[in-house]
């Protein structure tokens, strides 16, 4: 584990301003397959590529995207490639979150001297549709954060890719952005890391939550949510807390042996439509019992959308004093019980659906269960 400076520093106003999520990188056994699922089922494009093709001979990576969310699947092409060893020992999974920043040369300067560990030097990529500038630093496990600096570039993607032709497979489903991504930790690690993201990161506690509010019956989680100096960047950090029997943060940490990324956030502004479409596209999505929609106005109010369509569908509905949220969750999408996705539609709430934590709990837990794990 990296390990943080010995006198933290106190953040000063937002030293590192993010305009979002550039990219999230995934690891993968097989990068074309794993691209044409991100095609046909969440109807990504296909839009840019890197491999032998363009030159390089060790790996290739497939460039998916839909609005504003990219993600890019790498594979190995020889055994003693690193990538190979990350898939050998977690399945597939999240590598790299990468933010966009406006100046690498001053975040990358800041970060180091608030005791980030540098995984990856600075750099600068030339291109003839000018250069790239990035960097990267170590977080949990063996996860990283890549900054980008892409303001003087105006080729696909980042130099060495080439862009791929027209999209004629993709059906788009009406994702527009990360909304957050949710990391999980071991037991006592969690503190660590979000001291991390305050004193190294510059992020602000936005939310947390104890196992007084994420529990069932048999498992218990504790959760804390860190959030970027203007707000554009939220990641939870959870870790599991005891209880009766395996939580699903000790399955997914037994299961891509050791922290990582559990799950991301897309966002969309028409729920019922995206998640019809995804359904339709083979997305599989936790069923959630007809008895939560029985006490679902009692609880949340009266809300915009046909609660028939709602359960028809196993969408969850949130409130806070800022409005609702209408929430949903796949299955894990890796043979291995690790990543899986949210789809969420904000109507002014900006939490995580407190409300709805023990419904999806246990419906989670009826998931580990059919698998022998709870």
């Amino acid at each position: 584990m990296p390990q943080l400076a010995d006198q933290p520093i106190t953040p000063r106003s937002d030293f590192l301003p993010l305009a979002g999520i550039d990219h999230v990188e995934f690891y993968v056994g097989n990068a074309k397959q794993a691209a044409h699922y991100y095609r046909t089922a969440f109807g990504m494009r296909l839009t840019a590529y890197q491999g032998p093709e363009t030159g390089v001979r060790d790996h290739v990576s497939y460039v998916v995207e839909q609005s504003r969310i990219r993600f890019v699947l790498t594979t190995a092409l020889r055994l003693d490639h690193p990538v190979a060893a990350h898939v050998a020992k977690h399945g597939d999974g999240v590598k790299s979150i990468a933010l966009t920043v406006e100046d690498a040369s001053s975040a990358y300067e800041e970060l180091k001297r608030r005791g980030a560990v540098i995984v990856g030097d600075l750099e600068t990529r030339p291109s003839t549709r000018g250069p790239v500038r990035v960097f990267s630093i170590a977080i949990y496990g063996d996860t990283i954060h890549t900054f980008v600096e892409r303001k003087n570039f105006r080729g696909r993607f980042l130099p060495g890719f080439e862009p791929t032709p027209e999209e004629t497979l993709a059906h788009p489903t009406g994702l527009e952005q990360i909304d957050h991504m949710v990391g999980n930790v071991e037991l006592g690690e969690m503190e660590k890391w979000v001291a991390f993201y305050r004193d190294v990161m510059g992020f602000d506690l936005y939310q947390s939550f104890d196992d007084t509010d994420i529990s069932t019956e048999y498992s218990a989680l504790m959760s804390k949510v860190m959030s970027s100096g203007n707000g554009r960047v939220r990641f939870p950090i959870n870790e599991p807390a005891e209880g009766r029997k395996k939580s699903q943060i000790e399955e997914y940490l037994d299961s891509y042996r050791g922290a990582g990324v559990q799950h991301i956030a897309m966002l969309t502004y028409d729920i019922l439509d995206t998640v019809t479409r995804l359904r339709r596209q083979g997305v599989e999505f936790l069923d959630v019992p007809r008895s939560y929609y029985e006490e679902l106005k009692g609880r949340v109010g009266e809300i915009d959308e046909p609660l028939d369509a709602l359960a028809e569908l196993g969408v969850l509905v949130d409130r806070d004093d800022e409005g609702y949220l209408l929430q949903i969750f796949t299955k894990p999408v890796e043979d291995r019980p690790t990543l899986f996705y949210e789809i969420i539609e904000r109507k002014g709430a900006r939490g995580f659906g407190k409300g709805n934590f023990k419904a999806l709990f246990e419906a989670i837990e009826r998931e580990q269960a059919r698998r022998g794990n709870l």
